[in-house]
């Protein structure tokens, strides 16, 4: 008896060791005001509450409620020496550029009339994911419910953290009035699934895919 419980401390012991190693370095990258994109210079940190997800901001004084329309530019990838994709593949990437475009489009519709030509009533959107990071196979899930990742999960989806060898997608969103071309919004955001979405912590892309939802999401939240 004396045996099995030092194997039970034992085994408690490292996972809680384990896991606790892991607190520090599970989170993806953060991303930074890349320098490629056309709106890195008026982006400057986000001082908000939403700053976790936005950690770069520009925003102006405009009455969201004059625009009817909305025009959603193709999805681009960003190619720029300081983007954060790692080594993810070239067939991922553009998977998470589809699934953005469709994503948000949906989103938007929900508010906006799609458009192709520009008019007074009428904003242009241009996504462009700038990294991403794939979930870790069977042992992110597992964090889940082993006692000190559960702890470090718990605590991180109180705070609106990423979870534990989780995934998340990077991107910037300039918006600018369709018709002036003047940039009236701008953001570099990163997006994941609350901890404790298992779902999204089974295949390599779902998590960043769940991102993407709570992106489209949270920007039509914004845009008022």
């Amino acid at each position: 008896m004396d045996d099995m419980r030092i194997y039970v401390v034992a085994g408690r012991a490292m996972s809680l060791g384990i896991f606790a190693a892991l607190a520090g370095c599970v989170s993806s990258a953060d991303p930074v005001a890349y320098s490629g994109l056309t709106s890195s210079s008026y982006l400057r940190p986000n001082s908000r509450d939403n700053a976790l997800n936005y950690p770069y901001l520009y925003t102006t004084q405009i009455d969201w409620r004059k625009y009817r329309r909305v025009i959603v530019e193709p999805v681009t990838i960003y190619r720029g020496p300081d983007n954060q994709f790692g080594d993810m593949a070239e067939n991922d990437r553009a998977a998470l550029a589809s699934y953005m475009q469709t994503q948000f489009e949906q989103r938007l519709r929900t508010r906006y009339e799609l458009a192709q030509a520009p008019d007074p009533t009428a904003f242009r959107v241009k996504l462009t994911i700038t990294g991403a990071a794939t979930n870790k196979p069977v042992i992110g899930t597992l964090s889940r419910f082993d006692i000190a990742g559960g702890a470090y999960n718990g605590i991180q989806a109180v705070r609106g953290g990423e979870g534990s060898l989780t995934g998340s997608i990077l991107y910037a969103v300039d918006i600018y009035d369709a018709q002036t071309n003047r940039l009236i919004y701008a953001s570099i955001s990163k997006q994941y699934p609350n901890p404790y979405d298992i779902a999204a912590s089974i295949g390599p892309l779902d998590a960043a895919m769940a991102g993407v939802r709570n992106g489209a999401e949270s920007l039509i939240g914004q845009l008022k």
